[in-house]
């Protein structure tokens, strides 16, 4: 019978010990969770390390786990628990989503999950972070030492003079714990002070009292008043109000979008350093962490007070005494007001006044009137610098007649306020204005003064003024001289800081545009997700504070001198001379394509791009055509290399041809054309062709003739080339047609060979449809014979059943007729005989004979009969 099997399972082979005997981790390889818990009570810390024997982070972490255990197994006890066996408690209990997990219990509280990276001497600095929550302090130095530290710091006061056990110190100690479990990092440390003395300089008066410490912004007491006073309260109100000055990045190495949503929220300066945890001194996060501290230390800035007094001095060398007015107006400019509100105006190329660059430096005076009360008014605000752009506009022809090398000053009335002045200096820069701020001149180098008079409001039409950072303009906060302190509030590109430890995630560095080869893995790299920018500190120096400080201060400028960095691919510049099309990276571009003497066909691809891949048949045959000497037929990989902004494409793939002697002149092939042979020509034969707008020489003509002459016997050799390649492909043409021709000529031989095997089949078929029929029929008549049989041997064996029956019968007859002729003739006298009695007895013998011969007949004719049946039987 056809029936469908049936499903087979297989049942799991029992678990066997995840960690060796010898380990001092206790392994609950069959998922014992209650035997798990039953140690638990006994001890007072414990780490549970749930593992899936299959699992690949588990087994990587089992080697971290004991290292850990041979440390602290005199302090912790270490139990490790299957949770994947099925028929453990663990797996029925407890669902998790991911191996290996490590959970720690601090006497009855817990579990405290551990999420950070699976080393050995991370996970003995949390476990020792879990023994100890909270840091003693004993003496000024320490106090000095805890609240020096980049991390928050959380301190309470309680007096242990009274009583073993505080009030609140429980409290206190179990906050702690919720700061660990709430953030596995721990970057709130706990401190607790018992001396009265150090408790005042904080200052911390009553016991139970709880001080959050900050760098920056003003250091919190727990207010008791409003809050009440639980540990859960504690630990939140710590988590809301700390200070991230730095933050330590730490990807688990799976799907996360960790580093996406951090970058997205501005530009972000990632140091990579070498990190160990359980040092006791770190001298270069130090320097990290001062530098941090300076960068976001906004009260301790004096950068919103500009220091202009250089222009005041007559001893300054931008002080020019042929101008008799000088000294006067800058005197009754800048020494009036102490801390003006000074931002820098650039204006637009297209203004009226604007022949070149025009830069103003604007500055809000309060010289005149009765002054208001300075402190409700606002130091330094964005409208007033707003109106005095207007008031500025409204006097724009005063400096229309600047000249280059020349100050010009004027102050103005504000029309918004009557007491508001503001100071107007302009003068032109030159046209490459990027390089000129980089160079180490500043703009007010050698200017000369010169003051102008009110004028009246032309009629000239002028657009919105871009406000900038003033700090590239003024001589004193330039690059060298600007100072660190506070410089996340004095600039709109503030960066947010991290850091990540180059033993665990040196590969980020790599794909920033670190090397490879490097031994000393210190790496420094500005990343903008908005701008789809990053930089890299040099890596030929090395990672300090004084070079971090000049790299922060360098990207916050106006007009950055950092560049860009591009991603190179290096694989392919070790071969791309032997090809015919050349291979071009980020490194080579500038060499193989905007400086060089050739014209130049690039093709943007991807690897992954499928049109590009179907384009390079036909770039190789234009870069058979076209002369090497004149043109070169190149591509770049533009997922793999980075290029300047104006080169760089939105779609794959795009062609680019770049003349010669005019790469600014670059010319893209049309979208809406088709890529082949012919359109390439001639579009590289058009743009290439273009002839300067200056008149030609007869030796320009020559050279063009020349030139001309040499395309023309390229393109004869190359037709000449084609001509043959041509007739050999005619060639192997013909020598396709005969096989073709052979290969119908087997076909249709194998058609009739299939016809041929077709109709055999059908007669075999038919033959086999006969054969079972007649098979069903004898089967059918072997079943009618069986059946026969079966009738014969049941008469066979009742006939024997009579035969044997009768031969008993005939026995017994025998023996009572002999006993009969016995018991007559010992009865007969022997002398009384008559001839009556002898014809009597005669008859009577006679009658008896008869029988028994009838008898003899019946059992003859009977066995006769029987072997006649056994005969027939046998027959049959």
């Amino acid at each position: 019978s056809c029936s469908r099997a049936k499903d087979v399972t297989m049942p799991a082979k029992l678990p066997v010990s995840f960690f060796s005997t010898r380990s001092p981790v206790i392994d609950l390889f069959r998922g014992q969770l209650d035997y798990a818990d039953h140690l638990r009570q006994d001890s007072e810390i414990v780490l549970y390390f749930f593992y899936a024997p299959w699992c690949g982070q588990s087994i990587a972490a089992k080697e971290e786990i004991e290292r850990v255990a041979n440390r602290l197994s005199d302090q912790v006890l270490f139990v490790a628990v299957n949770c994947w066996w099925n028929q453990g408690k663990c797996r029925k209990q407890k669902h998790f989503f991911y191996f290996p997990v490590i959970h720690l219990y601090h006497r009855s509280f817990g579990p405290i999950e551990y999420k950070g990276p699976m080393s050995a001497v991370y996970i003995e600095k949390f476990v020792r972070r879990v023994m100890t929550p909270l840091l003693y302090i004993s003496s000024r130095s320490k106090l000095l030492d805890f609240l020096s530290n980049y991390e928050p710091g959380v301190l309470g006061y309680f007096e242990f003079n009274a009583s073993p056990q505080p009030p609140g110190y429980l409290t206190f100690f179990t906050s702690a714990l919720h700061s660990l479990k709430k953030d596995y990092l721990g970057t709130i440390r706990f401190g607790v002070i018992t001396a009265k003395r150090l408790a005042e300089e904080i200052p911390l008066v009553l016991s139970g009292s709880v001080y959050l410490h900050r760098h920056v912004n003003t250091s919190l007491i727990y207010p008791n008043d409003t809050m009440n006073y639980t540990a859960e309260n504690i630990c939140k109100w710590a988590l809301e109000n700390r200070e991230m000055l730095i933050r330590w990045l730490r990807p688990h190495g799976g799907k996360s979008l960790l580093l996406n949503n951090e970058l997205k929220k501005g530009p972000a300066l990632l140091v990579f350093i070498p990190y160990d945890p359980l040092a006791e001194i770190h001298p270069l996060l130090d320097e990290v962490t001062k530098v941090a501290l300076e960068y976001h230390s906004c009260n301790k800035s004096q950068a919103a007070e500009p220091d202009l007094k250089h222009l005041g001095d007559p001893d300054s060398p931008a002080f020019d005494s042929s101008v008799p007015d000088a000294p006067m107006k800058l005197s009754e400019t800048f020494s009036i007001t102490k801390y003006p509100c000074c931002n820098t105006v650039v204006l637009p190329q297209w203004h009226s006044i604007s022949r070149t660059h025009n830069v103003c430096e604007l500055c809000i005076n309060q010289t005149l009137g009765v002054k208001p009360n300075k402190v409700h008014v606002p130091h330094c605000n964005f409208l007033e610098i707003e109106a005095a752009l207007d008031s500025f506009y409204l006097q724009e022809h005063t400096f229309f007649q600047v000249i280059s090398n020349t100050i010009e000053c004027s102050n103005f009335l504000s029309f918004y306020s009557p007491f508001s002045y503001y100071t107007a200096c302009c003068r032109t820069v030159n046209r490459h204005f990027l390089s000129f701020i980089s160079s180490e001149k500043t703009i007010f180098q050698t200017p000369k003064v010169a003051f102008s008079s009110h004028g009246k409001k032309d009629n000239a039409q002028h657009s919105i003024p871009h406000i900038e950072d003033r700090n590239c303009f003024i001589p004193d906060l330039d690059i060298s001289g600007t100072n660190i302190t506070g410089l996340s509030c004095r600039t709109n590109k503030t960066l947010n800081l991290y850091l990540l430890d180059s033993n665990l995630f040196w590969i980020y560095a790599e794909r920033l545009g670190a090397s490879r080869s490097t031994h000393l893995k210190e790496f420094a790299a500005i990343v903008d997700l908005k701008e789809e920018v990053h930089y890299v500190l040099d890596q030929n120096e090395s990672l300090t504070g004084s070079t971090l400080e000049n790299f922060i201060k360098n990207f916050s400028i106006l007009y950055s001198p950092l560049k860009r960095h591009l991603v190179d691919d290096d694989a392919s510049v070790h071969f791309h001379n032997h090809r015919a099309i050349t291979e071009v990276t980020a490194n080579t571009f500038q060499d193989a394509v905007v400086l060089s003497e050739k014209n130049i066909l690039l093709l943007y691809y991807a690897q992954w791009c499928g049109f590009c891949a179907s384009l390079n048949h036909i770039f190789i045959q234009l870069a058979r055509l076209l002369p090497p000497d004149n043109f070169t037929v190149a591509r770049i990989d533009i997922t793999r290399n980075d290029l300047p902004w104006e080169f760089m494409t939105d779609r794959l793939p795009t062609i680019l041809f770049f003349p010669s002697q005019r790469k600014e002149q670059s010319v893209k092939f049309p979208e809406d054309v088709s890529v082949n042979l012919p359109n390439l020509l001639k579009f590289i034969l058009h743009h290439s062709s273009l002839f300067s707008s200056e008149p030609c020489t007869k030796e320009c003509l020559h050279k063009e003739t020349v030139l001309q002459q040499g395309h023309i016997s390229h393109l004869e050799r190359e037709i000449q080339k084609l001509r043959s390649e041509i007739s050999a492909l005619h060639q192997a043409h013909d020598q396709l047609e005969a096989q073709l021709s052979e290969a119908r000529r087997e076909e249709h031989r194998l058609q009739q060979q299939k016809h041929t095997l077709e109709k055999q089949h059908k007669t075999l078929k038919l033959h086999s449809e006969q054969l079972q029929a007649t098979y069903d029929q004898k089967n059918q008549e072997l079943l009618e014979m069986a059946k026969k049989l079966q009738e014969l041997a049941d008469a066979s064996e009742n006939l024997l059943k009579e035969n044997t029956l009768l031969r008993i019968l005939v026995a017994s007859k025998e023996g009572k007729l002999q006993s009969k002729d016995e018991i007559k003739e010992s009865l007969q006298p022997e002398h009384t005989v008559s001839d009556n009695g002898d014809v009597s007895v005669s008859t009577a013998t006679g009658t008896v004979e008869e029988e028994r011969i009838g008898n003899i007949d019946s059992i003859d004719n009977t066995d006769s009969i029987e072997t006649e049946h056994s005969s027939g039987n046998r027959t049959k």
